[in-house]
């Protein structure tokens, strides 16, 4: 089968930004930290340790590349390992990326990337704020849904 046939039958289901992922008995996953936004009380910042989590379902076997970019997209801030993952069909598989002292220089919007086979498959905006920012129209809710 092609690497685009099985791309056509691979779907992300979410992508969670977290501290640290745990596999627990069972095979469960425990998710520490989990954030949408990073504020922080000034830039730069760098975080000792960042995870991205993200949940597939579909089938086949693929190759998953995660890269965080600058608010202006020009420039990698941290670029994941290439990491192979299956997926059994009608199964679902989770890939982890484990990143360590990134560090965030600038207020604004970063892009969490998702690549497949090499392939931009999925984007996230990651938001960095400090204080003297904080008060922006671009400020999300810290309210826990």
């Amino acid at each position: 089968m092609s690497q685009a046939k099985q791309s056509d039958k691979l779907e992300l289901i979410y992508t969670i930004f977290c501290d640290d992922v745990r596999l627990e008995v069972g095979n469960k996953l425990s998710l520490m930290g989990v954030f949408q936004n990073i504020m922080v009380q000034q830039l730069p910042v760098s975080l000792i340790k960042f995870a991205v989590v993200n949940h597939w379902q579909g089938e086949g076997q693929h190759l998953s590349e995660v890269r965080v970019l600058s608010p202006d997209r020009r420039q990698p801030v941290v670029v994941s390992q290439p990491t192979q993952f299956e997926v059994a069909p009608g199964g679902f598989a989770d890939n982890i990326s484990f990143f360590v002292n990134v560090t965030f220089t600038e207020p604004g919007r970063y892009w969490v990337q998702t690549l497949v086979d090499s392939t931009l498959f999925d984007e996230q905006p990651l938001i960095v704020l400090d204080e003297r920012n904080a008060q922006g129209p671009e400020t999300a809710s810290e309210a826990v849904n």
